[in-house]
């Protein structure tokens, strides 16, 4: 069962052909079955997950197993071809997702749309990072927009080599610079491989948390610095995990924690739609367009979201219901961190801090200013911070 053209097949003295593999697999199983003697061949990827999947294909032709009929053959990923061609190991390749058809789009908003946002539309290089391969749709391809994407986010050096028909008689290969990408689109079958390049002038955004301020567009509201990455150290993302920043303001929390890895997922909950754009362009901005934006108030807003890892409240903590909200939706082994700065909220977080444990601290930063001709220390607002973990069974 392969991909061919389509109106074609390899006709054989047998009379059996190769023949247009359709999706889903279920009506693309079932038709094979009913010509007579045909041999079905499936690619058997090499990742466990995907072949467990190819492997299940026999049993939804009427709950028969028949391996006479369906034979699997090892195929290899879709990046070990690129990886060959562009002469990197992978374990320095990161490979990136680019969907053409919205390229440059912004982030996922709310819940009302079934199909996933794009892992990376516009991809956040990494200074050192050897090498990146970006895989895309069939077709054309905008990659003068791409070089003109990495131009516009300071990677202009960037080596861009784009991977024609890799295996095939037209295999082809065209490279350049993205601040000077001289060639038009090419061949729909193809592979780009950065290398990844910081032009002289371009400001270093670590994967660590604590970007500086002036990296987020905001009005005021924004977790500053300091208290971002010791709140980030608190929330402890790891891979594959969800956060819920409720409170949004900027979305800072939620795209640092999107950003300690690409597995990482997070949900922003912000009322102001004015705020909630600002996180959408904030979000793309750096690299996790794949951040979810909900508008609505806390905590009605956070009805239908899914199982959350770790919650952040970064504002409006006294809001009737929040913080019980939050702290039922958690599993066990759940985090919960609350930030304040009003009295009212630190004798709020003082109850909840008696009643479930955890970490109540304050944290002040001061910054060296002038002052007349010399130079001293302005202080921001304190912050009170209470950090749990949610008591129970290891999940």
């Amino acid at each position: 069962m392969g991909r061919a053209r389509p109106g074609r097949s390899r006709g054989a003295p047998n009379g059996r052909g190769r023949h247009r593999r359709t999706a889903p697999t279920r009506p693309a199983a079932t038709g094979l079955r009913r010509r007579a003697g045909a041999l079905a061949v499936a690619p058997a990827p090499r990742r466990p997950r995907a072949a467990r999947r190819t492997r299940r294909a026999p049993g939804l032709c009427a709950g028969e197993r028949r391996p006479h009929v369906l034979r699997h053959r090892p195929h290899p990923h879709r990046a070990a071809g690129p990886r060959r061609a562009a002469g990197a190991a992978a374990s320095v390749v990161r490979l990136l997702r680019l969907c053409a058809a919205r390229l440059g789009a912004g982030g996922h908003r709310g819940s009302q749309s079934r199909r996933p946002p794009p892992r990376h539309p516009v991809p956040r290089p990494v200074p050192g990072l050897a090498d990146c391969l970006v895989l895309k749709r069939p077709g054309p391809g905008p990659r003068p927009k791409f070089a003109g994407l990495l131009r516009d986010r300071g990677f202009g050096p960037t080596r861009m080599r784009v991977l024609e028909q890799l295996g095939g008689a037209r295999e082809h290969t065209v490279e350049g610079t993205a601040e000077a990408w001289p060639h038009p689109p090419g061949d729909p079958l193809n592979v780009i491989a950065l290398d990844c390049a910081p032009a002289a002038d371009t400001r270093h955004l670590s994967a660590v948390p604590g970007l500086p301020d002036a990296a987020y567009e905001h009005d005021g509201q924004l977790t500053k610095r300091h208290i971002r990455a010791a709140t980030l150290a608190a929330l402890a993302p790891a891979p594959g995990e969800l956060l819920w920043d409720v409170g949004g303001g900027s979305g800072s929390i939620g795209v640092e924690w999107m950003r300690a890895h690409p597995a990482c997922r997070a949900v922003s909950v912000e009322r102001d739609p004015v705020r909630a754009e600002r996180i959408i362009r904030n979000a793309t901005a750096l690299g996790v367009p794949a951040l979810r934006v909900v508008t609505g108030a806390a905590p009605s807003a956070l009805d239908g979201l899914p199982t959350p890892d770790a919650v952040f409240v970064g504002g409006g903590a006294t809001a009737p219901g929040l913080l019980e909200t939050c702290w039922d939706a958690l599993p066990p082994g759940g985090r919960l961190v609350v930030n304040t700065v009003t009295l009212e909220s630190e004798a709020l977080l003082t109850t909840w801090y008696t009643r479930h444990g955890g970490d109540l601290v304050r944290l002040a930063v001061s910054h060296a200013a002038p002052v007349g001709g010399f130079t001293g220390w302005r202080q921001a607002m304190p912050v009170t911070q209470w950090s749990t973990t949610k008591r129970g069974e290891t999940r």
